[in-house]
């Protein structure tokens, strides 16, 4: 099993499945996505347990190792990632197909050709984004992390816009935000080359000293990455991209696509800068992180639409990964990293469940107007439930994936005197159970509005599909043990990360 290309299996079967779709004629897209979706899966979590039983993985492409050719290389935190990416992929997969045929039910032939033309470009694009995602998180090399960052945004861009109507205009300001952070991120690599000459990620820590031009590429990859990853005061174009999405395409982007960057960001500041270099700025990400989780969390509360209220959570969320770069160096061992890694899969499920359910359930009442969802609670439990599942994970709830990390979170500040962090990690989870129970109290209040229209029929997949994601956020919870084992392989918070790969 060792001398299989796993890794790049993850990659490759994904763009096959693209390929396959993009020559077969529109109708079977569906088919033909969901099989591919269903190896890519496969493939991904086979490496996962290859990772899980014998260690990191590395992969020449061609035979080519760094520094002039491309390498592969796999630890316990890509595992968890490429994990993550494939549970909440197929998941994501299986709700799309219901979501997309729901639409092409329409009796106008030319309303038809849209949805089935929409339906092909969703799975065609998506499968290219699942395998860049992949590759982010396998690449061992500054550049291959530039080039496969730039396909998720693109393809996220071309994603958000198959909306149409009022989405065009965030996907063009999304279309501007990824083109101007890759091109930070990119200034900052040349800067590393120019110092180490040398693009491979292990090799650029060695090499890298501490000086000035160190501090301007960290800083230029930091606004940049943090502005992909619509960190405090950089998310303004977050809440539109994501809530005028089609439904399946505004889960996978708030559950996978903002992970990569975060994930890009950890492999800078474990591997990459010396401590003296991105200490510093590690304590003012943690200041805006800590903003973001009361602001973030303000604005959801405020919000008159169901799928903007989860879009302004998802900017809050998004401070709580942000607080691993103060809290990582300082606390003990690797406690403080861990947090981060699994808040990030944890919220990736639960929001990717919330996401899912605000879909089928505007998809059901006509629109996401919250105040006008009084009363349809009953007819909507299972999307409903689906978005309290997500919400007891958001909340910090136990027995849920976002409990075992706000515990990590919390111990850690703990252990270093961050009583600050402590305060704003609480708060939030306050904030949150505001948020969530201010729509499950409306959806359940026994008078339905006067006068409103009946609910429109939708498939029970799509309410089936989000309480599966809701299940995971809280199994997270119970079964934390086996992925914080994983997180421990190949040391990817430790000294070297090299340690114990076999070539």
């Amino acid at each position: 099993m060792s001398s299989l290309p796993l890794i790049s299996a993850a990659i490759w079967v994904p763009l096959l499945g693209a390929l396959f779709v993009s020559l077969w004629p529109r109708r079977y897209a569906a088919l033909w996505g969901m099989g591919a979706a269903l190896v890519s899966a496969t493939s991904a979590l086979g490496l996962v347990v290859a990772v899980a039983v014998a260690g990191p993985r590395r992969e020449r492409l061609g035979g080519w190792g760094a520094p002039a050719g491309i390498e592969l290389w796999v630890d316990g935190l890509s595992a968890l990632m490429i994990a993550m990416t494939a549970v909440v992929g197929l998941v994501i997969s299986v709700y799309a197909v219901a979501y997309f045929r729901a639409a092409d039910g329409a009796a106008d032939s030319e309303r038809r050709e849209i949805d089935l033309r929409r339906e092909a470009y969703f799975w065609r694009i998506w499968l290219v984004v699942w395998a860049a995602i992949n590759a982010v998180f396998a690449s061992a090399d500054l550049f291959n992390l530039y080039v496969t960052l730039e396909v998720v945004g693109l393809g996220a861009v071309a994603l958000v816009a198959l909306a149409g109507g009022r989405a065009l205009p965030a996907a063009m300001r999304y279309l501007f935000v990824t083109l101007s952070g890759s091109l930070l991120y990119l200034l900052g690599v040349v800067l590393i080359y120019s110092e180490g000459g040398t693009l491979a990620l292990f090799q650029a820590g060695e090499m890298l000293v501490v000086g000035a031009l160190s501090q301007a590429a960290l800083v230029v990859m930091v606004v940049g990455l943090a502005l992909k990853t619509a960190l405090f005061p950089l998310h303004f174009w977050l809440p539109p991209a994501h809530a005028d999405a089609p439904a399946p395409v505004s889960a996978l982007l708030s559950a996978l696509v903002i992970k990569v960057t975060f994930y890009i960001l950890v492999r800078l500041w474990v591997v990459v800068f010396p401590p003296e270099v991105s200490q510093p700025v590690g304590e003012i990400l943690m200041i805006l992180g800590l903003v973001a989780v009361i602001w973030g969390s303000w604005r959801a509360l405020r919000q008159e639409r169901l799928k903007m209220l989860v879009a302004y959570s998802t900017v809050a969320q998004v401070g709580y990964l942000f607080l691993v770069f103060g809290l990582g160096p300082r606390a003990d061992g690797s406690a403080g990293w861990q947090a981060g890694a699994y808040f990030a899969i944890s919220h990736a499920c639960a929001k990717g469940a919330m996401f899912l359910a605000a879909g089928a359930i505007a998809r059901a009442v006509g629109h996401d107007q919250i105040e006008e969802m009084r009363g349809v609670g009953a007819q909507l439990a299972l999307p409903f439930f689906a978005f309290g599942l997500g919400g007891i994970s958001l909340m910090g709830l136990p027995p849920s994936g976002g409990y075992v990390s706000k515990w990590l979170f919390i111990t850690s500040a703990a252990a270093t005197g961050d009583v600050i962090v402590v305060v704003a990690v609480a708060l939030g989870g306050l904030l949150a159970a505001a948020y969530v129970f201010r729509v499950l109290a409306l959806a359940f209040e026994r008078a339905p509005r006067e006068g409103a229209p009946p609910l429109r029929p939708i498939p029970s997949t799509l309410g089936w599909a989000a309480l599966a994601l809701g299940a995971v956020a809280v199994a997270l919870g119970l079964a934390a043990g086996a992925p914080l084992a994983l997180l421990e392989v190949g040391l990817p918070f430790g000294q070297s990360l090299a340690e114990g790969v076999t070539p």
